[in-house]
This record gives structure tokens, C-alpha cells and sequence, in this order.
């Protein structure tokens, strides 16, 4: 079931065309013309809706910038419609509406569903829309990532789900193996480091700072280095307040306090403002009599121990020598705080390089285990891709046969990549010494024999040019069998072939477009005369400006279309009896067209 179509596009200013809709449908659609003329207006055009390179050169000159839209079908529950609605995109009536404006200074946007949207969105949908197949990406499938992947989604779940748990595999090895290289290369630098923090947590041990302790004993120290003028200041002091038991005669502050207090006291019940200051003048003589009592018992506690302020000044040099080693010279914090938090923090770190030694032998276990589990995961698909290999090379030799090379044979070779001899990440497989890789321990390469007696070769080197277009077109019809992709457009993919060989092609593309959209562009009427639907894009031309249209040919338009692609003449009698023979060929295939079958 054909789950996506693109219906048509709209073109806009977009090299020499004015202005052009290019309506399509499900099936088979040929596209004709002049030489280049279909390619610009159909496949420039769909790559720049799918995320291509956007150039100013592809404006038409004079005009402000060149506009291509296009309108496709898709099912509400589809991945592409999914991954445009999570960028915000609409349906409109169960299409997608999707384009592109390419400044003339080469400035591009993109909108899909309504939306502003990265040019890369395109590429995204593209991925799930449309496969577009030429000479260039014939190109891309001879390199031999692409033939494994190619190969891979031929095979399904037999490769898709091993491969799921070999990925994961595969990368929690490489993160063990890097944290087990990491701990065994830096062995002496660890050892090193774990000999500098005992040294240091052993020193803090044996000094035991306490926090706070740096500022007690500077103000200890302070308090010994001034013992004799504290304990004078004292004793003048209390003298003042408290008077000189030598001199009966002495005026003391305690004293006229007192005196003062009294004579207020007699009188204050004559006037409140007075009874407020002797009240106040009473609590000034209390407290002169505490202070004055303090005084006294500060200059007889007073120690002016010469050996205990030696011990003090010894004890803030040993916190000044840690202080200088180990605390945060950067930092706010209190420098017997800051000794304290680097002995946590060192005592942590020293745990953890201690513990190094068990991570290894943890680590080396683990690796051992996942190697052995790689190396099952990898023989599984081994096996998986060695068996769809040889339903895949069957197929296609099959297909091969119906496009006129009945001898030629394809081989899909499947081998174990040889590890170097130093690769210290290779395992054992089947006694050998393979190489890994995120995708396997496989190469794959397509080979082909042309013909009995010829050996396999790859086929970039095994087919001419006409060949390798008919091996990508078998490979494709046998891929849609498995996996079909909404549309395809092949670009000129029958490119040096001809005669019988270019009515199987035909053949094929009508097959393929049984379970998906296909639109070809082609110059071969024996292609084109399997189509369900022809357009024909034609070049006008006032003597300054040349431009392009396009427009849809059926039955008589049909036969003169192909009369021209046969012979350049379209009222030719000859032309035109082969062109009603390739029609009438298509139709006795039993292809169905509207209208009166394939090809009317």
C-alpha cells in the first residue's frame, strides 16, 4: 500500500522557468523533453523541497527568487508526518504542504505545514518521503557502507534487532576499555598523588588543628606579650573606681558615686524629673562597683607566664606552616577551617585511588564479559547478513535476467574484517582475530559476474555503464519487495541502455510502481511507453528569454511524443507505428493504466 504520493509541485522562476504545477500520481509517471529540461524542472526542483543546497544560480535571472512547493499525501500515522508535527506542521486534508524560496542572493527558506522551518527538516522527511536515484548516487551504493546498509534492510529484524543489542554493547565497551586504559597508563601519576596525600592528611593528623583555633591563640598571644602593662592598666583603674586602701584621704569614683546617689535620694520625692536622675545616678554606682570588683579579679588572673607564651607563639607557627600548605589561599574561609576541608576532601580523593586497584579488576571483568557477548552478537550478524546475502544476490540475479542479462550473476560477499596486528580492540571470532566497528565485524561488497566463466568482481569494475544502471534497477525492485519507500524518482537511470534491455526497464519500473509512486525521467520511449502517466516538458523561446512548461500527453499526444523520443519525427508513418507497438506492448503485459490500460 502506498502510504505517501506526492501530488504535485509548484515551480517558480527556477532556472528558465517562468512559472510551471507539475501534477503527479500514484504509479508510474515518465517525464520527457528536450535534453536537461525534465531533469531541471523535476529534480532540482524535488531536491531543493528535500533539504538540497540551496544557489543563487538556480534563480532565473531577473527575478527576485525562485519558489518550489509541493503537495504530498501522507498517512496521519506515518514518521513523516509524525516528525512534522513535532515541529509544528499541519495536515491540510491529509497532505503535507512543503517549500522553498532560494533568494536571488542566495538566501533560503523553508516552510512545511504552515510552518518556519530549518532547511534540514526537509532533508529529514525527505529520508522517509522520496529516494531519488542517478548517476551520482549509483555512485554512493558502490562504496561498501552503503551495500551493508543496503544489505541490512533487506535482511529486517533478523539484522535490525541483534544489532540493536550490539550497539549498546559495542559502545559500553569502548566507555570501559577508555576508563581501563585511563587507570592503568596513569598508574605511577596516581601513585604519586596518593603518596603526597598521605603526607599531608598524616601532618594535619599529627598537628590536629581545631577550627578557630588560629584566632584564639592570636589573642591568647597578645594577652602574654602585654601582661604587665594589661595587669598596671587594671590595677590604675580599679584604684580609680575602687580608691587606695593606703590612702584614707583619697577621693574614689565608687565612693562620690555613692554620695551623689544619696543626695538625690532625700529629695526626690519633691520632684519627679530629680527622682528619674537618682535613679540612673544609682545604677551608674552598681555598675562602677562591679567593674571596679572585675578589675580586681582580672589583675589577679592575669598570667605573665614566659614559657606559656612561648608555647602559644610555637603552636601558631605550626598552623601558619599548614595554613601556607594546605588552605585555599583564594577563599574566605578561616585558615585552620580551610586545613580541615582539604583533609576531608584529600581523605575522599585518597579513598577513591586506593579503590583503583578493585576498579580495575572490575573494569578488566566487565570488559572480558562484554567482549565475550560482542563477539556472540557479532557471529549472529554474521550469519544474519550471509543468509539475506544469498536470498538478496538470488533476487536480484533473478531480476537481472528479465533486464536482458539472462548469464549475469550477483554474489553479495559478506567477510570478517582482519584486525590489524597491533589492534588491541580486536576479538576472537571463530579463531581468528577480527576488527570491530559500530555496525559489526563485516565488510560487504556487491559483486558481479556478467556473464558464465567471468569471475565476481565488485561492481564498480564488473559493469559497464549500461549494466550498473540495470543492477541499481534490480536492486531497487527487489529492495521495494522488502521495504518500500513512498516514491522514488530515478533520474536518467536507464542511461546507456537500449533495445530489449530498455523494455525490461520499463517492465520493472511499472513493477515497482505497484507498491509505491514511481517518476522517471527519462529519454527512452520504451522506458516511458510503461507509464501511467506522461509528461512533457518543453523549452519556448522569443529570441531573449527562453522558458520552460510543462504539460500532461494521453492517447494521440502520446503516440507523437513518442514518435519524437523514436525517431525526432513526430508525423513520421515508421515513428508512429512503433510508438503504437511499444503502447500496445505495455498494455499486453497486463498492465492496468486509466484510460484504457498501460501505455493508451
Amino acid at each position: 500500500m502506498v502510504v505517501s504520493v506526492l501530488e504535485e509541485m509548484r515551480i517558480k522562476d527556477l532556472g528558465v522557468i517562468d512559472d510551471a504545477i507539475v501534477e503527479l500520481s500514484s504509479g508510474f509517471t515518465a517525464v520527457t523533453g528536450e535534453t536537461g529540461a525534465g531533469k531541471t524542472m523535476v529534480v532540482t526542483s524535488l531536491g531543493l523541497l528535500l533539504g538540497g543546497r540551496a544557489d543563487a544560480g538556480y534563480v532565473r535571472a531577473g527575478a527576485a527568487a525562485a519558489v518550489v512547493e509541493g503537495r504530498i499525501a501522507v498517512a496521519p500515522d506515518s514518521a513523516a508526518a509524525h516528525r512534522a508535527g513535532e515541529a509544528g506542521a499541519e495536515l491540510d486534508e491529509g497532505a503535507l504542504l512543503v517549500s522553498r524560496t532560494v533568494s536571488a542572493e542566495g538566501r533560503s527558506r523553508a516552510h512545511v505545514g504552515g510552518r518556519t522551518v530549518p532547511a534540514g527538516l526537509l532533508g529529514e522527511l525527505g529520508e522517509d518521503l522520496v529516494a531519488v536515484h542517478g548517476q551520482t548516487d549509483q555512485q554512493g551504493l558502490l562504496r561498501p557502507a552503503r551495500q551493508r546498509r543496503a544489505l541490512d534492510r533487506y535482511a529486517g529484524r533478523a539484522v535490525s534487532a541483534p544489532l540493536v543489542d550490539y550497539r549498546e554493547t559495542y559502545q559500553r565497551l569502548r566507555a570501559v576499555a577508555a576508563e581501563l586504559a585511563e587507570l592503568t597508563t596513569r598508574a605511577r601519576e596516581r601513585a604519586q598523588e596518593a603518596d603526597l596525600l598521605r603526607f599531608g592528611l598524616d601532618e594535619i593528623a599529627a598537628a590536629e588543628p581545631r577550627a578557630g583555633e588560629e584566632a584564639e591563640l592570636a589573642a591568647e598571644a597578645a594577652r602574654l606579650g602585654h601582661a604587665e602593662a594589661l595587669a598596671a592598666a587594671a590595677a590604675t583603674a580599679h584604684g580609680a573606681l575602687a580608691g587606695d586602701p593606703a590612702d584614707p584621704e583619697g577621693v574614689d569614683a565608687v565612693t562620690l558615686a555613692g554620695g551623689a546617689h544619696r543626695a538625690l535620694q532625700a529629695v526626690r520625692d519633691h520632684d519627679p524629673a530629680l527622682a528619674g536622675l537618682a535613679d540612673r545616678l544609682g545604677e551608674v554606682a552598681i555598675l562602677l562597683a562591679d567593674i571596679s570588683g572585675d578589675l580586681a579579679g582580672y589583675a589577679d588572673g592575669l598570667d605573665a607566664d614566659p614559657l606559656r607564651l612561648a608555647a602559644v607563639e610555637e603552636r601558631r607557627a605550626a598552623l601558619t606552616h599548614l595554613i601556607r600548605k594546605y588552605a585555599d589561599r583564594d577563599g574566605d574561609t578561616e585558615g585552620c577551617t580551610a586545613v580541615l576541608a582539604w583533609a576531608e576532601h584529600g581523605a575522599a580523593r585518597l579513598a577513591e585511588l586506593d579503590g583503583d586497584d578493585d576498579r580495575i579488576g572490575e573494569l578488566t571483568a566487565e570488559r572480558d564479559a562484554l567482549r565475550d557477548r560482542l563477539a556472540g552478537l557479532a557471529a549472529t550478524l554474521t550469519d544474519a547478513r550471509r543468509e539475506a546475502a544469498k536470498r538478496f544476490a538470488d533476487a536480484v540475479t533473478e531480476e537481472l535476467a528479465q533486464l536482458a542479462m539472462p548469464h549475469a550473476r550477483i554474489l553479495v560477499d559478506v567477510r570478517l574484517t582482519e584486525a590489524a596486528p597491533d589492534d588491541e580492540d580486536a576479538i576472537d571470532l571463530d579463531g581468528r582475530q577480527v576488527a570491530v566497528g559500530p555496525h559489526g565485524a563485516d565488510e560487504v561488497e556487491l559483486l558481479l559476474a556478467p556473464h558464465p566463466g567471468a569471475p565476481a568482481r565488485p561492481i564498480a569494475k564488473g559493469a559497464s555503464g549500461g549494466e550498473l544502471s540495470r543492477v541499481m534497477l534490480a536492486v531497487e525492485v527487489v529492495f521495494a519487495d522488502a521495504a518500500p519507500v513512498p516514491t522514488y524518482l530515478f533520474d536518467e537511470v536507464d542511461a546507456g541502455v537500449g533495445g530489449k534491455a530498455a523494455v525490461e526497464v520499463g517492465r520493472r519500473l511499472a513493477r515497482l510502481a505497484d507498491s509505491a509512486q514511481v517518476v522517471v525521467v527519462t529519454h527512452l520511449p520504451q522506458v516511458a511507453a510503461f507509464a501511467d502517466r506522461h509528461l512533457v516538458v518543453e523549452k519556448t523561446s522569443d529570441g531573449s528569454v527562453t522558458r520552460s512548461g510543462v504539460r500532461s500527453v494521453h492517447g494521440e499526444g502520446r503516440v507523437r511524443e513518442l514518435s519524437r523520443m523514436l525517431a525526432g519525427q513526430e508525423d513520421s508513418s515508421l515513428a508512429r507505428a512503433h510508438a503504437e507497438e511499444l503502447l500496445a506492448t505495455a498494455a499486453s503485459l497486463g498492465r492496468r493504466a486509466a484510460g484504457g490500460g498501460r501505455g493508451a
